[in-house]
């Protein structure tokens, strides 16, 4: 444990995908909010929109970090290949997998939010939907890729964005449902 804590690389590794997780999290629930129309009184929706936004190329900024810093340290063979391109990694494959599958889908996202405009709503809201499936690639991918996720603080973290997660989502599916009833029709 303390080779790793000693470690620069691989300690800026574990912390910037721990923090971009957090990020990801709150983003997603952010974004629930966001387009359940819910912001606090004394925010508006363009601040909440802002916000979403602004966590959402830290969230990046932090796994290209993630990334930079995984490639540059000799403690796992992870190759740029292996960071883009799923299931090649000789180093837990899978689960290194479900991280590039992530890194990949909000690549994906954030590119078609910068032409949004040019793509049409219909069009972007398809791909921008794939942040929910980023979302538990990123976390199965954390908690068994993660040197730090046998420790109790590290678990209750993925606990705590889990639980944010399934809220969150379930509130959606939950106004959806009652708009689609009031409405009279399907949700």
């Amino acid at each position: 444990m303390t080779a790793l804590l000693g470690n620069p690389l691989w300690f800026t590794t574990r912390a910037t995908g721990t923090i971009a997780l957090i990020l990801l999290t709150v983003t997603v629930v952010i974004g629930v909010a966001g387009a359940g129309r819910y912001a606090p009184s004394a925010v508006g929706r363009f601040e909440i929109n802002a916000l979403h936004r602004n966590l959402s190329l830290l969230c990046l900024a932090l796994l290209a970090v993630h990334l930079g810093t995984t490639l540059a340290d000799s403690y796992v063979p992870i190759g740029l290949v292996s960071a883009l391109v799923p299931f090649v990694s000789p180093y837990r494959t899978l689960w290194v997998a479900f991280g590039t599958v992530a890194f990949d889908l909000l690549l994906a996202v954030a590119l078609t939010s910068a032409v949004r405009l040019r793509m049409g709503l219909r069009r972007w809201k398809a791909v921008h939907y794939l942040a929910y499936a980023a979302w538990p690639a990123a976390v199965l991918h954390g908690f068994n890729t993660g040197t730090d996720s046998k420790l109790g603080a590290q678990q209750l973290l993925y606990v705590l964005c889990v639980v944010c997660f399934v809220v969150a989502g379930s509130w959606r599916l939950y106004r959806r449902a009652a708009a689609g009833r009031f409405a009279g029709g399907d949700a």
